[in-house]
Order: structure tokens, then sequence, then C-alpha cells
């Protein structure tokens, strides 16, 4: 599948957004340019991803050409209206799996669709709802899965999704970096897609 006349481009080096978009039938290309994620600190947690998103595509767009179509992510966990960056280290992973054990958090995940004419930026959420690990389960999986590239320090395909998520409300693939099936109705809606 493809947009029509246009080479879509994602900027994003995260293995899953590559996957999910690649599973979607999308052909495209990797790119990506370094941007600064700072963001507002007053900022409210829900609008980060978005304003990320969108922040990682206007670093892009002086660079894109009149025949390409970029979309860039951006994936935050809320606990306790904190967010959890992806962990430094495994003290950093523990402490933020500690975080959300036996309990509901929220994954957001801003997207951004942009081409030299428009630029469309949406975010979709899901609660996720965690059984309570033990010490050694929570040691486990972050010695054996090391998962410091990943927001709140944790992977929904993983082990720890299969022994540890109770439930989840909304999208599973949102959990995992990108919102397919919104990503989907939103690039039917602005483009022309060859199936």
């Amino acid at each position: 599948m493809k947009i029509t006349d246009k080479t879509i481009v994602l900027s994003s080096n995260s293995p899953r957004r590559q996957q999910l978009l690649k599973d979607l039938g999308f052909s495209f290309k990797v790119k990506t340019l370094h941007t600064d994620e700072s963001f507002p600190s007053d900022m409210e947690a829900k609008q980060v991803a978005s304003f990320l998103a969108e922040k990682k595509a206007n670093t892009f767009l002086p660079h894109l050409k009149d025949d390409q179509v970029l979309i860039t992510a951006d994936t935050i966990v809320i606990a306790n209206q904190t967010i959890l960056n992806k962990p430094q280290n495994d003290e950093d992973a523990i402490k933020m799996i500690h975080a959300i054990n036996g309990k509901s958090h929220l994954v957001v995940t801003g997207v951004c669709i942009a081409d030299t004419k428009q630029k469309t930026t949406f975010f979709d959420q899901t609660e996720v709802t965690f059984s309570k690990l033990s010490e050694e389960e929570i040691a486990y999986y972050v010695h054996t899965f090391k998962p410091f590239d990943k927001a709140g320090a944790y992977g929904i395909q993983e082990w720890i999704g299969m022994v540890g998520i109770d439930s989840i409300k909304g999208s599973y693939y949102n959990v995992m970096g990108l919102p397919v099936n919104l990503l989907y109705k939103i690039l039917k809606a602005n483009y022309k897609l060859t199936l």
C-alpha cells in the first residue's frame, strides 16, 4: 500500500513503529534527525506527546520534498500525573515499573503527518492496568529484556505484558507506539491511497 504519487518518510528509530507501519501495509523510507525533546514544564501531561511529535516534524520540514509525506510520533506513559520517560539504567527501570505495578496508567502517543502543504497532529490514549508483580518478576523482566528504549520501562508485546497486564482500555498498538487504526483513517481522509 502507498500514498499515490508520494513517498512516506517515517522519522523514527523505533523498530516497533517501523514494524507496525510495515504491518499496516505501507512501504516507506526511514530518515531521522535529532530533535531536542524538551517541553514546557507547565504543559498538561496529555499534550506532551503531540507537542513532541509536532516538534520532530518541524525539525524535518525544511528537508521535506514535495513528493514526500512525513510521519513522526512520540509515546509517553503517565502515572499519577507524572510522565515516565525512557529509563536510564536498571535501577531507573525498576523504579518506573514499581510506579505502575498493581495500578492503572495512561499511555499517550502523539502523531504528526505532514507534507509541504499541510500538517495534521493528533493523539490516541490507552488505559493500561497492571496486576501486582513481585520484586523477582520485575527484576527478571528488566535484566532479561533491558527496556531502556521504552517509555515507562516496558513493552506490552514482551513477557511483562503477557504476565503483568490485566486489561487495556483502548488501542493495544497505541501502547506499542503507533495508533495504527487512527493513523490509517487520517491518511485515508487526507491522501489518495493505492492498495
